[in-house]
C-alpha cells in the first residue's frame, strides 16, 4: 500500500511539470537573452539568442547579426536592455563571437568540462519560452581544432533557437545553437560552447576578416603584452582617429603600464599638445617598474620633438633636456643603446669630437654593426678628417663579408662617393661595381651618371661612355646626360660623334648653351672653324662662361 502511494505521488508531481522542464531550467533561464544589432541609421540587421558565460558580462553569440553592424544591445531574461561593449573574439566559419555588455554581475551558465557522446540526450534552452525544452539526441560529434565538438542533434531546427544553449541533464551548457542548414530541417546543429568560450582578441586580431566585417568595437587582448602588439600593429594599419582610441583605451585596461602613457604622449607630441606629452611622461615614470626604459623613451621624445618639429618650440624639452634623461637611463642601466643615444644628441648639439668619442666607445660591444661605423664616420666628416672618414667607412663594410648581401649596398655607395672625393677612383669603381650587382633590379640613371664621372676619373673612358649611354637609356630628356656624353666625346677625339650628340642635345634643350659649345668645339677641333666659331658664338650669348675663351682660340 505504501509503495502504491508513494507511485501515485510522484505521478501527481510530473503532472504539474511542464513538459521538457528540467530541475535547473528555473535557475539557468536568467542567463539567457536576445541580442539584436543594428547600422548606422539604427536599422535592426539581425537578431540571435544568447547566454552569459561569465560575472562580468561576458557572453557568446553567434557573430553573423554583427556582420556589419555598428552597434549592438541584448535583452535579458528580466526585459533590461544592455548595450554591447566589446567584442572580445570571433570566428565566422563557426558562426560564433563571445562579447561583453555593460551589465557586471551576471550570472554564467556552466559550461560541460567533458563533450557529449552520440546518443546523449540535450535539451535546448529558448529564450522566450524557457518552461519549454524541448530535448534531442547526438547523431554526431564531430572533432575540430583538436579538442572541439560540432554536433548534430536529432531535434527540429528553428530560427528562434540560434545562439541559444544546449544543456545537458546536469544544467551545464554542452553547445551553442547554430543556424539551420535548411527550412525545416529535422536535424539541428551546435558548436561546442567550450569553443565559443575560448575565442580571445591577440596581438594580431586586428587583421583578422570576420572581426574587420563589424564596426563593433574590439576589447584589448587580455595581456599588456598581446596589447602592445595589437598598438604596433595599429600604428601602421589603422587611421590616426582609432589608433588615438585604442591607445586609450591601453591606458584605462593597463593603468600601471607606463608604455600606454608614452604612446600617448607620442600622439600629443605629433598634435603639438607638449605640455600633455609631458604630463604622460610623468605618469609613465610614476608606474614604471623599469626606469631606464622609460627615461630612454623620455629621450628619445624629446629628440625627435627638438629635430623635427623645430618649428613648434616647447621651452621645457631640449637637447639638453634629452641628454639628461638619456644620461640618467644609462645611470639606471648601463647599456650601450642608451650611450648610443647619448652620441646621436651629442651629434645633433654639432658636439662631434664628444659624438665620435662615444660612438668609438661602442665600437667592441653589443651594438657594433655597419650602422654604427657609418654615424660615426659622420662625425669624423663634420670635423674635417677624410683619412678617418675612409677608415671607419672601411670598417663599416668590413661588417659584411663577401659575397654581399643588399644590406651592404647603401654602405658600398657611401664608400664609393668618400672615396671619389678623396681621388680614390679605381676603388671607388669597384664600389660602385659590387652595388650594381646587388641592386640590379632598381639601380637608375643617376647611379650611371655617377660612375661615368668616377669612370672618367680613373680613365676608363669606355667604361664612362657605356654608362652615359645607360644614363640616357633611361632618362632620353635629360640634355645633362648627352652634353656630358659629347664633352667626354670631345676629350677622347670622337670629334664626329660629340657632333651628332651635341645636335641631340640642341633639339632636347635649345635654350641651354651646352649643346652649342660642344657642337662648335668638335667642329672646330675638326676643321670647320667657321661653323664652329659660330656656334660657340651662340653659346656664349646663351651665358656660357666657357665660350670666350674657346672662341678667342679657335676665331683667328
Amino acid at each position: 500500500m505504501r509503495n502504491k502511494i508513494l507511485l501515485l505521488t510522484v505521478i501527481s508531481l510530473l503532472s504539474f511539470m511542464p513538459a521538457g522542464a528540467q530541475s535547473w531550467t528555473k535557475k539557468a533561464a536568467k542567463s539567457v537573452f536576445t541580442l539584436k544589432t543594428f547600422d548606422d541609421k539604427g536599422t535592426l540587421l539581425g537578431s540571435a539568442g544568447g547566454f552569459y558565460v561569465g560575472t562580468d558580462g561576458e557572453c557568446v553569440s553567434n557573430f553573423e547579426p554583427f556582420r556589419g553592424a555598428s552597434r549592438a544591445i541584448i535583452i535579458d531574461a528580466q526585459g533590461k536592455e544592455w548595450p554591447v561593449e566589446y567584442l572580445l573574439g570571433a570566428n565566422g566559419t563557426y558562426d560564433v563571437a563571445k562579447f561583453r555588455v555593460a551589465a557586471r554581475k551576471t550570472t554564467p551558465l556552466p559550461i560541460a568540462a567533458t563533450a557529449a557522446a552520440e546518443g546523449t540526450t540535450l535539451w535546448l534552452l529558448p529564450y522566450l519560452n524557457t518552461k519549454d525544452c524541448p530535448s534531442g539526441t547526438v547523431r554526431k560529434a564531430e572533432t575540430f581544432m583538436g579538442d572541439y565538438q560540432y554536433y548534430t542533434i536529432a531535434l527540429p531546427s528553428s530560427t528562434e533557437a540560434v545562439g541559444c544553449p544546449l544543456l545537458n541533464a546536469s544544467g551545464e551548457v554542452v553547445g551553442l545553437m547554430q543556424a539551420p542548414a535548411v527550412a525545416g530541417d529535422t536535424l539541428s546543429y551546435a558548436v561546442s560552447a567550450r569553443y565559443a568560450d575560448s575565442l580571445r582578441i591577440t596581438g594580431l586580431s586586428l587583421g583578422d576578416a570576420t572581426l574587420q566585417s563589424t564596426k563593433i568595437k574590439k576589447d584589448l587582448p587580455a595581456t599588456p603584452d598581446q596589447a602592445l602588439l595589437m598598438l604596433y600593429v595599429a600604428s601602421g594599419s589603422t587611421d590616426s582617429t582609432a589608433y588615438a582610441t585604442l591607445v586609450d583605451d591601453f591606458i584605462r585596461k593597463f593603468p600601471q603600464e607606463p608604455d600606454g602613457y608614452f604612446y600617448r604622449a607620442q600622439l600629443h607630441t605629433q598634435a603639438f599638445r607638449f605640455g600633455d606629452a609631458d604630463n604622460d611622461m610623468a605618469q609613465a615614470l610614476k608606474v614604471t617598474k623599469k626606469a631606464d626604459e622609460t627615461h630612454y623613451n623620455y629621450s628619445s621624445l624629446i629628440y625627435n620633438k627638438v629635430i623635427y618639429l623645430a618649428d613648434h618650440p616647447y621651452e621645457p624639452w631640449t637637447l639638453d633636456k634629452a641628454l639628461d634623461e638619456a644620461r640618467e637611463a644609462e645611470r639606471l642601466n648601463p647599456l650601450d643603446a642608451y650611450r648610443h643615444q647619448q652620441a646621436v644628441i651629442l651629434y645633433a648639439q654639432k658636439k662631434y669630437q664628444d659624438a665620435y668619442d662615444v660612438y668609438a666607445s661602442l665600437f667592441q660591444g653589443q651594438l657594433r654593426s655597419a650602422e654604427l661605423f657609418f654615424e660615426a664616420s659622420r662625425c669624423r666628416e663634420q670635423l674635417k678628417d677624410s683619412a678617418g672618414v675612409l677608415a671607419l667607412l672601411d670598417s663599416c663594410v668590413a661588417t659584411f663579408s663577401r659575397p654581399y648581401l643588399k644590406e651592404a649596398a647603401p654602405y658600398l655607395l657611401v664608400r664609393a662617393q668618400a672615396r671619389r672625393e678623396n681621388g680614390r677612383y679605381r676603388e671607388a669603381m669597384a664600389d660602385l661595381n659590387d652595388y650594381e650587382q646587388l641592386m640590379a633590379a632598381t639601380v637608375n640613371d643617376q647611379f650611371y651618371y655617377l660612375r661615368h664621372q668616377v669612370a672618367i676619373g680613373a680613365r676608363q673612358y669606355q667604361q664612362a661612355l657605356n654608362d652615359i649611354d645607360r644614363a640616357i637609356t633611361m632618362q632620353p630628356q635629360n640634355d645633362l646626360y648627352y652634353s656630358e656624353k659629347a664633352s667626354l666625346q670631345v676629350r677622347v677625339g670622337l670629334y664626329d660623334e660629340a657632333m651628332e650628340t651635341a645636335r641631340q642635345c640642341i633639339a632636347i634643350a635649345s635654350e641651354h648653351s651646352d649643346g652649342y659649345l660642344f657642337l662648335g668645339l668638335a667642329q672646330c677641333l675638326k676643321g670647320n672653324k667657321k661653323e664652329g666659331v659660330a656656334n660657340l658664338t651662340k653659346a656664349k650669348e646663351l651665358g656660357d662662361p666657357q665660350a670666350d675663351e674657346l672662341i678667342e682660340k679657335y676665331g683667328k
